[in-house]
């Protein structure tokens, strides 16, 4: 009787231990990068004036905003592709014996240029310059198509969950039998950006005429992510 009831209780642990390695859950995360070319560009540039004379000051900038309208356009951009992205106008002031005095008002337009030729964007800064702007804020990249590029992110991600599971499962003593649940994090593009240049009294010599501004655009990084829950036995 004994006997048989240490035979039952080792069948019992026996399945149990079964079960227990059968519904073994591996939760991984796996992520995938692609870099594509940018094919898009948008330069923010513009004009800073200051004047003791608010309507001189926004006078000043204007003239400027237009010759720089007026020299894009004339060099082929359109239109429609330069738009006005900021305007701002404030009173500046000196502090003298604890009393406030108004000393001038700046003002200030900035121009979002839109670029799809990508070795022309230093030519086109240049040519702004020499128009009379006198900032340069930043310039972004973007892909207009990253369809493709997002599904080879996602193709990636799962490879790579798949890879980092089999390690965990084979470290374990386990093997990979099947996946559970699968989940999408998302899919990001980031785009490269060459900002925060400031540029003031922009004047070429005639030694430096050829000594134009140099934009390379890098790749885009198009990430994603997933997250997979495998069965493990």
């Amino acid at each position: 009787m004994k006997k048989l009831i240490a035979l039952l209780l080792a069948i019992m642990l026996a399945i149990a231990s079964s079960a227990a390695f059968a519904d073994t859950k591996i939760t991984v995360k796996g992520t995938g990068e692609v870099r594509v070319s940018a094919d898009t560009a948008v330069i923010s540039l513009g004009v800073n004036a200051r004047d003791k004379d608010v309507l001189t000051a926004q006078q000043k900038v204007n003239e400027s905003i237009a010759a720089i309208r007026q020299a894009l356009i004339d060099h082929g951009v359109k239109e429609e592709n330069i738009n006005t992205e900021f305007i701002n106008i404030y009173a500046i002031y000196d502090y003298n014996n604890d009393q406030e005095q108004l000393a001038a008002y700046n003002a200030s337009s900035t121009l979002a240029i839109r670029v799809t030729d990508m070795e022309s964007v230093g030519t086109l800064i240049d040519i702004c310059f020499a128009a009379g702007a006198n900032t340069l804020n930043g310039i972004s990249f973007s892909a207009s198509d990253t369809e493709e590029a997002n599904t080879e992110a996602l193709k990636k991600a799962v490879a790579d969950a798949i890879k980092k599971a089999e390690i965990m499962a084979e470290s374990a003593g386990l093997k990979i039998t099947g996946i559970e649940v699968i989940s999408e994090g998302g899919v990001v593009s980031y785009e490269n950006s060459v900002g925060n240049v400031y540029a003031k009294g922009f004047e070429m010599s005639e030694s430096e005429e050829d000594a134009g501004t140099v934009v390379q655009a890098a790749k885009l990084i198009i990430t994603a992510s997933v997250s997979i829950t495998f069965t493990a036995e």
